[in-house]
């Protein structure tokens, strides 16, 4: 018996009945032999690690537009807070840790520069663009794989990236438990960095006599009062109590945060580099890098998707250069 064969066998002995099974996937759109190490789902996780666009996260904003200091959350640090909340949960409910980590990995994959504020521009550039779809459009095309592109992922890694957003199903427990972690992490790390930023001092008293006076606090309160509702139960779900108060932080966080003048006093120039590449790459389509020029070609996709494509892969400061070198005059002797 091969070490994964002995993983697939204590996955179907000792796991929740309600947990994912490796052994029982839909598995990948492409057949591939299977490594004699790792699981399907490990093997999975392993790709988003490695692949480009994981790397390109921590130049990406989360949140605060060029903040000036190293403590503030990029968009890879999310990530990683996402991808601990999600393990603890799994793990104490007994579900599979391997296909949860690799949803929380790769969940936030196809975010736009700029945070929320770049996916809001190239929505009304795009008709429609949202994160999630992009993320999974980088794991099934945009990443390249022994010179193929997509990292030919599992059904049920790709379902629980497409549908980690709030209002959306996963198709497993282990993607309803990436999609509440990714709000857990989100409305407590931006309280964090709001209260380091003095964009905030503190959150109202009824949420630290309920939740929890510090950061850490907010968090096993809330990770707690889901692991209690979910046990045993074939939902990942959070106490009406406790769901009633996260959703109020988070309308807190709306209103004192994250449309802060001081938190957005950039807003308006990260919308301007933005529709700024649109424009110019609308109109010199071919200027485009040769990689994404393959793509058009060799797809039947849009001009405007491609475009789309490659600025939403840019990191805040590629962005920025990019910018500098469409539109910035530069001397010629």
């Amino acid at each position: 018996m091969t070490i994964r064969e002995r993983y697939e066998q204590f996955e179907m002995e000792h796991l929740s009945d309600y947990a994912a099974k490796v052994l029982l996937s839909k598995g990948r759109r492409v057949y591939e032999p299977k490594c004699e190490i790792r699981t399907d789902f490990q093997r999975d996780r392993d790709r988003i690690l490695h692949s480009k666009a994981f790397r390109r996260l921590k130049h990406k904003t989360q949140v605060f537009l060029s903040p000036e200091g190293d403590h503030y959350r990029t968009r890879l640090t999310h990530t990683l807070e996402v991808s601990q909340i999600s393990r603890t949960i799994a793990r104490s409910l007994n579900l599979n840790e391997d296909l949860t980590e690799a949803i929380a990995l790769g969940h936030d994959l196809g975010h736009t520069p700029f945070g929320h504020t770049g996916e809001r521009i190239l929505k009304k550039l795009c008709q429609g663009f949202k994160h999630n779809e992009q993320s999974l459009r980088v794991v099934d095309i945009l990443e390249i794989k022994n010179d193929r592109p997509g990292l030919n992922l599992t059904f049920e890694v790709r379902d629980g990236i497409l549908n980690h957003p709030s209002g959306y199903e996963p198709a497993t427990l282990e993607g309803q438990v990436v999609s509440i972690s990714d709000r857990i992490a989100y409305i407590n790390h931006d309280i964090d960095d709001a209260v380091r930023g003095h964009i905030i001092t503190k959150i109202p008293d009824k949420f630290i006599k309920k939740l929890g006076a510090g950061h850490g606090d907010r968090i096993n309160t809330m990770i707690t009062d889901i692991i209690q509702n979910s046990e045993g139960r074939n939902k990942i779900t959070m106490s009406d109590e406790i769901a009633d108060l996260t959703n109020e932080l988070r309308d807190f966080l709306f209103e004192n945060v994250y449309y802060n003048r001081i938190a957005k006093s950039e807003e308006e120039k990260s919308m301007f580099i933005i529709e700024k590449i649109y424009e110019y790459y609308t109109k010199n389509f071919d200027h485009l890098p040769e990689f994404y020029l393959n793509i058009y070609h060799n797809n039947n996709f849009s001009r405007g998707e491609i475009i789309k494509d490659y600025i939403a892969g840019m990191t805040d400061r590629y962005a920025m250069k990019v910018f500098n070198e469409l539109y910035i005059p530069k001397p010629w002797i």
